[in-house]
């Protein structure tokens, strides 16, 4: 087991440390950046531009997945992708450490913002860009991390949230989250699944005014495609959808039918949220993130969207 006491406790002079195991020379300056799940800081250096350091959440992601991780990133970089790789350690090419019972990474820092939203004259670009993605994805497989299947978002969630679930809400809760899992087993039966982004949302694109760019590959995946498209396009599937399709299909062929599978990855991602919510809730700062998750309106608000995708599907 990993550290989680000290990882929710990490301190200045454990970070300095771990930078300094890698060769750099720290300020000693750094600022913590949003991050819920892993702990993540914007590091200044003596010696050259600053870094970003991530330290990984204890007990969520072995050796093996996170260099898989690292992988997929090499291998988009070296297709031109700017993705800020991580950096490997000049001692011995190892791109992940340990520092006191937790794994921590490096990555480049490169400069953009998010978009509020996605331009019509942006939607070529970043459609395109995605695609080159995608494209790279399909070439080679994942052996270390989750599948988008019905059992590790979908039956294990529900394993999870079992007593989480409002009492009241228990049974319909149950009754609909399966129905969800049981539609998406079907119709994802014949979808060919590959390596994805799989937190693909425009919090993790960022702009540079020159061209566009995905960052935060901490939940890369195998899955449909479908996934990261819907969740580029979110609250604009109608005429933002079709110009995207059409853009991305200019580089890759697109099966539309994986469009039947929207409504219910939007469901799973859902039910896949709270589980990731419980999951955590010994984390000090779960509670104060969340202060409603055991509250009846937070379960009664949920079940109502999931019936409304499952409406959709």
């Amino acid at each position: 087991m990993m550290n989680k006491e000290g990882f929710y406790k990490l301190a200045p002079e454990q970070i300095c440390t771990a930078t300094e195991s890698f060769g750099f020379q720290p300020t000693g300056q750094l600022i913590q950046l949003n991050s819920f799940e892993n702990r993540v800081y914007h590091i200044y250096l003596e010696e050259r531009a600053p870094i970003i350091a991530k330290f990984y959440r204890p007990n969520r992601w072995s050796y093996e997945a996170i260099s898989e991780e690292h992988w997929f990133l090499s291998q988009l970089e070296a297709e031109g992708l700017m993705v800020g790789s991580a950096i490997k350690n000049p001692k011995n090419q190892d791109s992940i450490g340990l520092q006191d019972g937790i794994y921590f990474s490096f990555f480049e820092k490169h400069q953009g913002r998010m978009p509020d939203e996605i331009m019509p004259k942006d939607i070529r670009k970043i459609a395109r860009t995605l695609a080159r993605l995608h494209n790279v994805g399909q070439r080679d497989e994942f052996q270390h991390r989750p599948f988008l299947d019905g059992e590790d978002y979908g039956w294990s969630d529900l394993d999870v949230l079992e007593n989480w679930i409002e009492p009241s809400v228990h049974r319909q809760y149950i009754t609909t989250a399966t129905k969800i899992i049981n539609r998406y087993i079907d119709l994802s039966d014949e979808t060919p699944f590959q390596r994805i982004h799989g937190d693909c949302h425009r919090g993790n694109l960022l702009d540079n005014g020159q061209d566009f760019f995905f960052v935060d590959f901490d939940d890369c995946i195998t899955g449909p495609v479908a996934q990261d498209i819907w969740m580029l396009t979110a609250g604009d599937e109608g005429e933002l959808l079709e110009e995207f399709l059409k853009a991305y299909e200019e580089l890759r062929s697109f099966d539309r039918e994986q469009l039947k599978l929207i409504p219910l990855l939007q469901a799973l991602r859902i039910i896949h949220y709270s589980a990731w919510i419980a999951k955590r809730w010994e984390d000090p700062h779960f509670p104060q993130l969340f202060p409603q998750f055991k509250d009846y309106y937070y379960w009664a608000e949920e079940l109502e969207n999931l019936n409304a995708l499952l409406g959709k599907a």
